[in-house]
């Protein structure tokens, strides 16, 4: 048995967590960018007191999802990166980070369009906290930017990327409106299913992703239908944090295949493409591992018996489990963002080439791939 596993620097978890933050930012730098959101009046009590603790802040909105003009925007006279917000904030303050520390442009960096050339330098600090209870990027290695030029997205990727320091509170998730819920939170989900059947398992990622597709079955509903249930909400923060954890190491599929591309293409939030792809990938991948590697079907069967609390559960009723979960969720089909018929044979293309893709648990077919986004429209 050998791997590797690698995740934040120092994990801080629970309710009033980011209170801790100005002091542990005092130790790590001096001048800090402060990454937030579109609207950064929602980091201003957390700018106050890091001010306070005598680390001066210049606030970075982010206004959408990180693009490589926006990384190369951003100041490099800071020692400090501090992210506040959704994945997209995340992501471009792991950008912004890693290339304070190294020379160039991200294209020199970037895989699949870049270059691809190491990131030879670690990134400066990095404190990385959450707002909503999906991405889990606040502990891995990669961040994703986009190119509206090509219509694409690809990583930066590196483990000198992982943030010094994770602050999941989920006090901070307390307004989530129900989009962003169901969006998140099955996003969530699908970075705890996808590292467990991936290529690349081991026993440290098989461990965090067990324990958090119980937790997010039971939680997610639950958020869903009170949005006020703190308990629910913390376990919501719990999972996409063992999510993170667990795709930065182990890996995705299909599924986050596919998102890369369509996000590239179509104003589509990842959350909600990963949500609307989820339960046809996973039954496409069923029906394939059954056919062609049946020896591996007792871990969607694990899958389905976690989602469904029924110790006799197989993988065809973790199958109807979350279709009927995505349902029940008023998830959008993908053709809510412009996604045709036309569309599918190139995003099969990219799809199949996506880095995600290198994780599914077997290699799936041009037409295996196209009945998946043919069935999410």
């Amino acid at each position: 048995m050998r791997f590797e596993f690698a995740t934040a620097h120092r994990i801080l978890f629970g309710e009033g967590s980011i209170r801790d933050v100005p002091a542990a930012a005092a130790a790590l730098g001096r001048r800090a960018l402060l990454v937030t959101g579109a609207n950064p009046n929602r980091a201003t009590g957390l700018r106050a007191s890091l001010e306070a603790a005598g680390v001066p802040c210049r606030p970075f909105p982010v206004p959408g999802e990180p693009t490589i003009d926006l990384i190369r925007q951003a100041p490099r006279d800071c020692d400090l990166v501090i992210a506040m917000g959704g994945g997209s904030a995340l992501d471009a303050a792991k950008a912004i980070a890693a290339m304070i520390a190294n020379p160039g442009d991200p294209l020199d960096y970037l895989e699949v369009i870049g270059r691809g050339q190491p990131l030879r330098a670690p990134a400066v600090p990095c404190i990385a906290i959450p707002t909503t209870a999906g991405t889990g990027s606040e502990v891995t290695r990669n961040a994703v930017l986009a190119s509206p030029e090509l219509r694409v997205k690809a990583s930066l990727r590196s483990a000198g990327m992982l943030p010094r320091l994770a602050v999941v509170d989920p006090e901070l998730t307390y307004s989530l409106p129900p989009a962003v819920t169901a969006a998140t939170g099955l996003d969530a989900l699908t970075q705890l299913i996808e590292p467990y059947v991936s290529i690349r398992a081991n026993p440290m990622t098989d461990a965090l992703c067990v324990d958090g597709m119980r937790c997010a079955a039971r939680a997610l509903p639950r958020v869903w239908a009170d949005p006020a249930d703190r308990e629910a909400r913390a376990q919501m923060s719990w999972a996409s944090l063992l999510g993170g954890m667990a795709l930065a190491n182990a890996g995705l599929g299909a599924v986050h295949g596919f998102a890369a591309p369509i996000g590239g293409m179509f104003p589509a939030p990842h959350g909600a493409v990963c949500a609307a792809v989820l339960p046809h990938a996973v039954d496409v991948n069923v029906r394939a591992v059954r056919a062609r590697v049946p020896e591996e079907m007792v871990r969607f069967d694990e899958v389905a018996r976690l989602l469904t609390g029924n110790p006799r559960a197989v993988a065809a009723d973790g199958v109807v489990w979350i279709g009927e979960t995505v349902r029940r969720l008023e998830i959008p089909p993908l053709r809510t963002y412009g996604v045709t018929v036309t569309d599918i044979p190139v995003l099969v293309e990219k799809a199949a080439h996506a880095s995600s893709m290198k994780g599914n648990p077997v290699a799936l077919t041009g037409d295996e791939l196209a009945e998946i986004v043919s069935r999410a429209l």
